[in-house]
């Protein structure tokens, strides 16, 4: 496994929030990064762990979900390369709000509160940057809340696939043409059941809009797609 965030930059240059930094806050939060390999249902953090840092999503992805006191897993977003997370606690220095586990074996790296202090106590312009990812987040979680209240199904999931492929709106210069997600996680993102969330698969899937294999969905038609997520029919 490399051993520097170095071998990302690139990588991680492709994400918008990465990319707008200025080049010392991108060189710093490299330099500062340790790599970490988190095997298959690994946890980086859970929910009531004090906050350590911030992350960046390298390779695989995480699952950031809850779970219920029955057992039962509330997935919020699952984060790919090159999404960075963990930001909150970054702010407001409480409890983590909820788990982080690696959907598929996965590398992140952790640049530590300890370092991430010392880098905002020199340059503290550099907070506004960190607001600006949890605002977007914020965007997209006001945006999902409303797709919960008003949209069938078929569309939620639409809307749901396009966001992933587009990286949360992170990727500045691509989509992806396989989301790498299961009908069962894909389910809890839409609060929906699996059963009802296959017969919308099989639709989308019906109409050539996308392929849908095991644990994974390929985009076949991403501005179909959007049209979907959007109302169309």
């Amino acid at each position: 496994m490399p051993k520097s965030g170095r071998e990302y930059r690139e990588l991680l240059l492709a994400g918008r929030w990465f990319q707008g930094l200025a080049p010392l806050f991108q060189h710093r939060l490299l330099e500062a990064g340790v790599m970490r390999h988190v095997p298959v249902e690994g946890r980086l953090f859970s929910r009531g762990d004090a906050p350590d840092g911030l992350y960046a999503a390298l390779a695989g992805s995480i699952r950031i979900a809850g779970l219920s006191e029955a057992g039962k897993e509330a997935v919020l977003a699952v984060v790919e390369p090159p999404q960075w997370f963990g930001e909150i606690a970054v702010f407001d220095r409480l409890a983590r709000t909820h788990d982080a586990i690696a959907a598929v074996e996965s590398v992140v790296m952790h640049v530590p509160s300890v370092s991430l202090d010392a880098m905002l106590a020199e340059q503290p312009a550099w907070w506004r940057d960190l607001g600006l990812l949890v605002t977007a987040k914020l965007r997209l979680a006001f945006m999902m809340m409303e797709d919960m209240a008003l949209l069938p199904l078929l569309p939620r999931v639409a809307r749901r696939l396009v966001l992933m492929a587009e990286g949360y709106g992170e990727w500045s210069d691509r989509s992806a043409r396989v989301v790498k997600v299961s009908q069962e996680t894909l389910a809890a993102m839409v609060s929906s059941s699996r059963q009802s969330t296959n017969q919308a698969l099989k639709e989308l899937e019906a109409r050539g809009l996308i392929k849908v294999a095991y644990s994974e969905i390929e985009i076949v038609e991403l501005g179909g797609l959007r049209s979907v997520a959007g109302g169309g029919q």
